[in-house]
């Protein structure tokens, strides 16, 4: 049975890996399926792999050009850039096309070259390292800027590091951009001709992802999942003992995962120097105290008929209804940390309301017969205490 337990477990972990590479889909054909108020269109696309960004081009090789859209979301009152660095990757030395609005709400462009990565304010209009065709155009809309332009690719080259920004307007003046880690990640060398990309910081990003791939299957789905099964099939006698070997299941299963998942956040936090989200780490933190003293628990778990089983009950089910809240919580609070494509968090939200549907269908079924079982107890009971006072 135990091994029962074991296979279903991981063949959640298998279905939710499924549901983020459908999520990783859902975001491909998002950029594939963009459309425009102009009615232009585009041979390729890029979903770049933060902050919400997607680039669109068409390359004409016969003189090396490219039309471009940049799109990226934003506030009425943010602005968003795009641009190429000529001399290699990251932002010091690129030269970019930064949209925003005024006071009366009109979106333009301001092409500038940024020659360090703290340039000097308020930026100024510069002629950039490569050439641009015409004034590029800017539309505001769906809380998204778009850029289009026409640039000729330094060089000739089509392989070029691109970079892209998002931050906010102060005082009608562009203001630096968040050093948040999708920040600070958006830099990838894109091939204009083959569409392949590859991130300058994709190392860092595939483990940032990693950690958040086992975080929210540990404990935002195997966790719950096993808390279901112990609160709704053990009232069941027909799956007694089979729904205790299932919780253990799920619940070691995520717990393992998990603590992968929270040493490898350790790790990152360690490198990003300077740079702590103290909420994030908190909660994740006391998520991993809370489920090592279950376990722990487990161990000093008192027989059905001892009287303080009551009490452990109450503990076991405080401790462990906290750990699916916070896990909850922080797993929101990790996406926002990292902005991924939309679609990542839709798809956990998807997850959510299926185990809350679950949940309160199993409620609504097992209520009455709990209810039943308790009466028959209870008279059982009564009738036994009868005879021996007779």
């Amino acid at each position: 049975m135990a091994r029962s337990a074991g296979h279903t477990s991981w063949l959640l972990i298998g279905a939710a890996a499924v549901l983020l590479l459908a999520a990783s889909a859902a975001t491909a054909q998002d950029c594939l399926s963009a459309t425009f108020s102009n009615g232009q269109t585009f041979g390729k696309c890029n979903s770049m792999p933060t902050l919400g960004a997607s680039l669109h081009w068409t390359y004409h090789a016969a003189n090396g050009t490219a039309d471009i859209a940049f799109r990226a979301p934003s506030s009425s009152n943010g602005w968003v850039g795009w641009g190429i660095n000529t001399a290699g990757g990251g932002m010091a030395g690129s030269s970019v096309l930064i949209a925003s609005q005024d006071s009366t709400g009109t979106a333009s462009v301001l092409m500038t070259n940024l020659d360090s990565t703290a340039p000097s304010l308020p930026l100024q209009p510069a002629t950039l390292k490569f050439a641009v065709a015409g004034t590029p155009a800017v539309e505001y809309s769906g809380g998204a800027y778009t850029i289009f332009a026409t640039i000729t690719l330094p060089g000739n080259n089509t392989q070029q590091s691109t970079v892209w920004q998002a931050g906010s307007v102060s005082g009608g003046q562009i203001s630096p951009h968040p050093t948040a880690p999708a920040n600070l990640a958006s830099a990838q060398r894109l091939d204009f001709l083959s569409g392949s990309s590859t991130g300058a910081s994709n190392s860092r990003l595939h483990r940032k992802n990693i950690h958040g791939v086992l975080n929210t299957v540990a404990w935002g789905i195997l966790i719950p999942t096993g808390a279901i099964i112990a609160r709704y099939l053990r009232v069941f006698e027909s799956a007694d003992p089979a729904w205790f070997y299932l919780h253990i299941g799920f619940q070691c299963s995520g717990y393992i995962l998990g603590v992968a998942g929270w040493g490898l956040g350790l790790k990152l936090g360690s490198e990003s120097v300077g740079i702590t989200y103290h909420p994030h780490r908190n909660i994740g933190i006391a998520i991993f105290c809370l489920a090592t003293l279950q376990v722990f628990a487990l161990l000093l778990r008192p027989d059905k008929k001892n009287k303080y089983r009551f009490y452990w009950n109450i503990y076991h089910h405080s401790v462990g209804y906290s750990v699916i809240v916070l896990a909850a919580v922080n797993i929101f609070k990790g996406l926002d940390i990292l902005k991924p494509a939309t679609g990542y968090k839709t798809a956990y939200i998807v997850v959510l309301a299926t185990l809350g549907g679950v949940a309160l269908c199993l409620e609504a079924i097992t209520w009455p017969i709990a209810i039943r079982k308790r009466k028959r107890d209870k008279a059982t009971n009564g009738n036994a205490g009868w005879q021996q006072g007779a």
